[in-house]
């Protein structure tokens, strides 16, 4: 989409995903997702066609999509966990549920049953592994998909006058004491993002 409206771009991976193995004996009644990583790693467990027979919820809508390819019933997806956590708290206080997750994993799904006092597991499924490196031209634009990706470009890079296009607010959060060049996408989505660039500078 880029290349045809005209712009180069050039694509560095800044962080790492890892699948891990895990073993899991038991689930709560539903089953939560808030990213990719964590369903493709489910999905290559040994113990997926049984993990699969538990409804689910998630969060962002290419989540949503991956689960329901593989087989998962999403009872409700949201755009981020906060409206995520804030929706189960008055909803399903009264149920459990099982955490797949990442080491990077934001604290608000946690910090929101804890203080709603409901029951939940978590099981880390992947790791995110920085991969920092140092950029030597100058860009026009940025586009961060991940909170981590931008902890990872900052390592060895410094912001100068570059815009910076993010996925969503979460992702923006480690630019806002770095610059006030910042467009969030209309909705958590790589295409978002895409028409957000091409917005700004066409």
């Amino acid at each position: 989409m880029l290349l045809n409206a005209g712009f180069k771009l050039e694509e560095v991976d800044f962080i790492q995903i890892q699948l891990l193995p895990f073993t899991v004996d038991s689930v709560n009644d539903f089953l939560i997702f808030t990213s990719q990583n964590a369903v493709k790693s489910v999905v290559q467990n040994e113990r997926f066609s049984f993990l699969k027979s538990k409804k689910c919820f998630c969060v962002g809508i290419k989540t949503k999509r991956l689960l329901e390819q593989n087989g998962f019933e999403v009872v409700r997806y949201f755009e981020y966990a906060e409206e995520l956590a804030a929706y189960l708290l008055l909803h399903f206080s009264n149920t459990s549920f099982t955490f797949f997750t990442g080491n990077l994993r934001r604290d608000t799904l946690p910090e929101a049953f804890e203080k709603g006092k409901i029951i939940y597991k978590e099981i880390e499924v992947y790791h995110t592994k920085l991969s920092p490196q140092k950029r030597n031209h100058q860009t026009n634009g940025i586009l961060f998909f991940s909170p981590s990706a931008i902890e990872s470009y900052l390592q060895n890079n410094n912001l100068v006058n570059e815009m910076c296009f993010c996925i969503g607010t979460t992702t923006a959060e480690p630019l806002v004491n770095k610059t006030t060049n910042i467009q969030i996408a209309v909705e958590p989505t790589v295409e978002s993002v895409i028409e957000a660039v091409i917005d700004y500078y066409k």
